[in-house]
């Protein structure tokens, strides 16, 4: 796991980021003293690293600005999946709960882990023109995992990006006690089937925030879902979408980019890309 100093050059922090994020000096000394406390992180000094690739990239690959732009495609995409889901929950009434069990791992798991990338891109503003446009498809990729994110994760992934590996400010780095308890490779594994919870759960703890208005418009939305999931199929039909959630995001062959793409496998790199075909599906 790894962590680091990431700080920002050249930018000059918002009031709102002085208010909700610690002073330089404050953070160098808190960092000191986690390193001389020895807890199991690589800590690294080095730039934000997406920068820096990005840089490199284009260096190299100039052709590869063309691409850097809003994907029409993206809001068809999202649409289709939804309304499969939904189809879903439709031919598995009375089925087996092996089938049930089957299908909720591998299919409602792989679409809504796919949701929450489409969420991801759509923090970034990237599929549709406007903000607020992609806002609203953001919630609308919420509605079938069936608990609120879309929001709250725009918030704090703008953080994570301004902040990559910085202590508290990104909260995708794991605390502490995740760090000392999860060393084993049997704690790794349970870890990896709870990353859900601690991906929803951390910030809380670690940098937590008031909730803004579309974090109630995204949970309205969520709330009117999932009662009409419960009113028209049932309780059974609603931990499908769920417990998809959970299966998508924790001990699952689609989840494993977030390992590569924020934990030190080798010292000095803290990012890893994939381009085999399970890109295809997320």
């Amino acid at each position: 796991m790894g962590k680091g100093g990431c700080k920002p050059e050249g930018r000059r922090a918002s009031s709102t980021e002085v208010d909700v994020t610690k002073s330089s000096d404050g953070i160098e000394k808190e960092r000191e003293a986690k390193i001389n406390a020895q807890p199991k992180f690589y800590w690294a000094n080095d730039e934000e690293p997406h920068r820096r690739r990005k840089q490199v990239i284009l260096a190299d690959h100039p052709e590869i600005k063309k691409y850097m732009s809003i994907d029409p495609s993206t809001k068809y995409k999202v649409a289709f999946w939804v309304s499969f889901q939904l189809f879903s929950l439709h031919l598995l009434q009375g089925a087996p709960w092996y089938t049930w069990l089957f299908c909720c791992y591998t299919l409602s798991g792989s679409i809504n882990h796919m949701m929450t990338l489409a969420m991801h891109e759509l923090s970034h503003n990237l599929g549709a023109k406007g903000v607020i446009c992609n806002r609203f498809l953001a919630i609308f990729a919420n509605l079938p995992m069936g608990v609120p994110a879309a929001s709250s994760f725009k918030r704090y992934h703008v953080e994570h990006h301004k902040f990559q590996g910085e202590d508290v400010l990104d909260v995708d780095i794991p605390t502490d006690f995740e760090g000392w308890f999860f060393h084993s490779t049997a704690r790794k594994v349970l870890w990896c089937l709870l990353q859900p919870l601690f991906y929803s759960l951390r910030p809380l703890a670690v940098n937590p925030k008031d909730p803004t208005k579309w974090e109630f418009v995204n949970i309205a939305c969520i709330v009117v879902f999932d009662a009409t999931i419960l009113y028209v199929w049932g309780i059974r039909e609603l931990l499908y979408l769920v417990v998809g959630t959970l299966f998508g995001m924790g001990l699952h062959p689609v989840a494993g980019h977030f390992i590569a793409e924020h934990y030190v496998m080798n010292e000095g790199q803290e990012t890893y890309s994939y381009y085999g075909p399970l890109n295809w599906l997320t």
